[in-house]
């Protein structure tokens, strides 16, 4: 399926002092660069029609040479130099746009596609080229007409996808169409718009709460209201710096790691644990460590590593039950460094395990405002994931559970040095990791 966007024009855009118009450097080089590469093909269409006519018979050739020789005209060795010469510059502006992200396609003034880069190539004749051919014959066709055209064609999937298309005429007739794939810039910027809305309702639902609650506070004098009152405006207080707390984690988290460190994973496991046993609110939560055999050492960023493990724990923590158990089991192969997480919880829907570690996502908005948290945590484990070159992975069924995989680099593990049985004292241990982590921070987003 497939839908287009009403034929727009390109708005004007505003002029800079002096009456001078503001044109982007990228499209007016890209213009420049689109526009040898049509002359160059006209030129080349039009050499070799000349060298067709002048090559029709022998008799005219030689006629040609004589003309060449008593009239003034170029000779042919100096003819096919010019040629050659067209050929060369052609070429090179081939290769230049074929290195272009974009695809682009050059329609002559009989509606005939001439040229297509490598780009456009890629694309045709797949499923959603199939569908895009067909705009861009409509678009080239608008491009022929003397007029510009910005254009969008919307393929539903799934994969969802979005491709922009812009005609712009050329000379002699023809026309010019490129093919962009918006579709992941149009995510993120969608991701942008939500994140500002949700992080403007997570720090306003509880500054909201607190303004109410101070205004109960007028005038009260009965004790135990004041107490009770006063004990909620601190919750929401303390709501509200997590959000803020969380966000600056991700932030640093996003400025990259700092892969410095040599720590043993079985330290950062513990860290980890410790964490999650702070928000067991008395559920009588077991978190069983079932560690390798062999010790694992990493070079990481320990902190961002605590972070991100102490989420997936505090999550498991949080949406089990009463008595409930999680496993956090470490192991190691020629590939890869995994931890893995996993508990007897509800589970998570199928159809939000692809949007789970988007910010501040939530499966079940009124269960996440029971258990708390800012809806950041599997946000932050993406990214420390994606800082170490590992990823995450996640399964789940509802009603029985889920487990979160921790998948690191084989290049990040580190072998320890051994002399009678004591490690190298370069490596950080569970104290100094325990001592660089800050405060529990996050659901599982649900």
């Amino acid at each position: 399926m497939d839908s287009r966007r009403p034929v727009r024009r390109e708005p004007q855009r505003p002029a800079r002092r002096g009456g001078l118009p503001a044109v982007d450097l990228t499209d007016m080089l890209l213009t420049v660069l689109i526009a040898l590469l049509v002359g160059a093909v006209i030129g080349v269409a039009i050499g070799s029609v000349r060298r067709t006519d002048a090559g029709r018979s022998d008799a005219d050739e030689a006629n040609m040479v004589d003309a060449d020789r008593t009239g003034g005209r170029p000779t042919e060795p100096l003819a096919s130099a010019i040629d050659a010469s067209v050929d060369d510059v052609g070429n090179t502006l081939r290769a230049a746009v074929d290195q272009l992200a974009l695809g682009v396609v050059v329609g002559d003034s009989q509606g005939r596609i001439v040229y297509r880069n490598t780009a456009a190539m890629a694309l045709h004749g797949t499923h959603a080229g199939v569908i895009v051919e067909e705009h861009v014959e409509q678009v080239l066709a608008v491009g022929r007409s003397g007029q510009r055209l910005d254009d969008q064609v919307v393929l539903h999937g799934p994969p969802s996808m979005i491709f922009q298309l812009i005609a712009e005429p050329m000379p002699s007739g023809f026309s010019v169409a490129t093919i962009e794939d918006i579709s992941e810039r149009n995510r993120i910027d969608a991701m942008r718009t939500d994140f500002v809305a949700n992080i403007s309702h997570e720090l306003k639902t509880p500054v909201g709460a607190i303004a109410v609650l101070a205004e109960a506070l007028f005038g009260e004098t009965e004790q135990s209201v004041i107490d009770r009152v006063a004990g909620r405006m601190v919750g929401e207080a303390h709501r509200a710096v997590d959000a803020i707390d969380d966000l600056l984690e991700l932030s640093r988290i996003e400025s990259g790691p700092l892969l410095d460190e040599e720590v043993d994973l079985a330290d950062i496991v513990s860290a980890a644990i410790a964490r999650g046993r702070v928000v067991d609110e008395a559920k009588n939560v077991t978190v069983t460590p079932f560690e390798s055999s062999e010790r694992i050492v990493v070079r990481c960023d320990g902190r961002q590593l605590v972070s991100a493990i102490g989420n997936l724990v505090e999550n498991a923590v949080k949406y089990s039950g009463v008595n409930g158990v999680v496993q956090v089991r470490t192991r190691r192969d020629d590939r890869a460094v995994e931890v893995m997480v996993a508990d007897q919880g509800d589970g998570i829907p199928a159809r939000d395990l692809d949007r789970i570690f988007e910010r501040f996502y939530r499966v079940d908005r009124a269960r996440s405002r029971e258990t708390g948290g800012t809806g950041l945590g599997l946000s932050i484990v993406r990214h420390v994931a994606s800082n170490h070159g590992g990823e995450v992975l996640v399964s789940s069924t509802e009603g029985e559970g889920s487990t979160f995989v921790l998948r690191l680099p084989s290049t990040l593990l580190v072998e320890p040095s051994v002399d009678d049985g004591v490690v190298d004292d370069g490596v950080v241990d569970a104290d100094d990791v325990q001592d660089r982590t800050s405060h529990p921070t996050e659901e599982r987003q649900s």
